[in-house]
């Protein structure tokens, strides 16, 4: 059974976030680790965040609450919205040619 408080918590901040991101978003769910779950979402405008749910059922649940469609993989038509900026394209970059990585783990 879904955790109906914790899927209600995050509706309303999947909620906000869409309406502070173009006024829509779409989402992504993804196991994670002993069985949480990632909730990845694309706002209208291209910027993108994650959540964490105690289950794949309390995400779900919360999707269905905020009213976001949801997208079996994170890919073709998802992706393709996502907005990137220097940041991570430097990040991308520079984990590929020795630019800035992730700090001592990248040796």
């Amino acid at each position: 059974m879904a955790d109906n408080k914790q899927a209600a918590k995050l509706a309303k901040q999947i909620t906000a976030f869409a309406q502070s991101h173009g006024g829509s978003a779409e989402g992504q769910l993804a196991h994670i680790a002993r069985g949480t779950t990632r909730i990845a979402l694309v706002g209208a405008n291209g910027e993108w965040g994650n959540l964490v749910a105690r289950s794949h059922e309390t995400a779900k649940q919360a999707a269905e609450l905020a009213g976001i469609t949801l997208h079996d993989d994170f890919d073709g038509e998802m992706a393709a919205k996502v907005r990137t900026g220097p940041y991570e394209w430097s990040r991308m970059a520079g984990i590929q040619i020795g630019g800035p990585g992730n700090g001592p783990a990248d040796n």
